[in-house]
């Protein structure tokens, strides 16, 4: 599935697809509105890849604070808030390959 597939996944699927890895699934979660459920996903993948979807999460929820941890525990640079659409298409390319 290519970050594309993903984000058009969002817009016509009412559930992500079974077979979505988990971050996959977090960042798909994300995007249709329901942050509880991604977050749980992100926060127990103890990778940089999850930290990084981790951070973009405190970044929708506002903490900016909280997310500028994140993406340092992700190796990656902060971004701000008004680059939440970007970041999404940025690391769900970078899981999807694509």
């Amino acid at each position: 599935m290519t970050a594309a597939d993903l984000l058009a996944s969002v817009s016509s699927d009412p559930t992500p697809p079974s077979d979505l890895p988990p971050l996959a699934k977090a960042l798909w979660l994300a995007k249709k509105g329901d942050w509880d459920a991604a977050h749980n996903i992100a926060q127990d993948v103890h990778s940089t890849d999850g930290s990084w979807v981790h951070a973009l999460l405190h970044l929708i929820e506002g903490d900016s604070g909280n997310a500028a941890y994140w993406f340092a525990r992700a190796n990656r640079p902060t971004v701000p808030s008004s680059a939440i659409d970007a970041e999404w298409l940025r690391i769900a390319r970078h899981l999807c390959g694509s």
